[in-house]
């Protein structure tokens, strides 16, 4: 019997159902001697059950899964977050050899865009020196949201991720390998290799992450 792909559907005002047994992970960035983000540090895949139900609202006192404080709270999970696509949305950066795609709207703020010498914009156009350009094509494949991407050749060029879920540390929710996410209307997200979902709770995205939990000063 073939596996039940993997599916996050989101419930009005409440959790994320998980659906497929998708393994579940923690992550967090390993941060430069300049609290500058330079790669991600994985914990160990715990196995789960067929369907589980993950925290949207940043209250619960068993993240990263949901207890039921949404409903005690009266969390307003309403979706903001846009079904078209991230060739609709996303600006064209340019490059040589390579073309950099941006799409500031599901930015989470992750920091692997830029150090204190250099960011992607500046370096997108000095991509013709390939040293620059390997660069670049290392820091957009550590972009958790997928809101940089870049093509070579006309093809998109994505890094090789497995379908799992993994929790950041005082983050969102990432997923990766191509997961479907469903709203709770029923109408489906775009389908692909890399989303952050919102666990604070205070996206003005929802269910996608913006960013919000650094302000919020989210834990968990």
């Amino acid at each position: 019997m073939a596996e039940q792909p993997v599916t996050v559907t989101v419930r009005p005002d409440g959790p994320y159902i998980v659906s497929g047994s998708a393994p579940l992970r923690v992550r967090s960035a390993v941060m430069s001697e300049h609290g500058e983000p330079l790669t991600w540090r994985s914990e160990e895949v715990s196995e789960q059950k067929p369907v589980y139900a993950l925290c949207r609202c940043g209250e619960s006192s068993r993240k990263p899964y949901c207890d039921g404080t949404h409903g005690k709270v009266g969390f307003d999970g309403t979706e903001a977050a846009p079904t078209d696509s991230f060739r609709e949305r996303c600006a064209e950066l340019g490059g040589t050899g390579i073309e950099v795609s941006d799409d500031r709207s599901i930015c989470v703020h992750a920091g692997f865009c830029g150090n204190r010498v250099s960011n992607i914009w500046r370096m997108t156009p000095e991509t013709d020196d390939s040293v620059v350009r390997a660069q670049v094509m290392a820091m957009v494949e550590r972009c958790p949201s997928g809101a940089l991407t870049y093509s070579v050749e006309d093809e998109e060029i994505e890094p090789a991720l497995p379908v799992e879920i993994s929790v950041i540390a005082d983050g969102p929710l990432w997923l990766t390998g191509g997961i479907r996410v469903e709203r709770s209307d029923g109408e489906p997200f775009e389908v692909r290799n890399r989303v952050t979902l919102c666990r604070c709770g205070h996206s003005a995205r929802k269910p996608l992450c913006d960013g919000s939990h650094k302000e919020a000063g989210f834990t968990g």
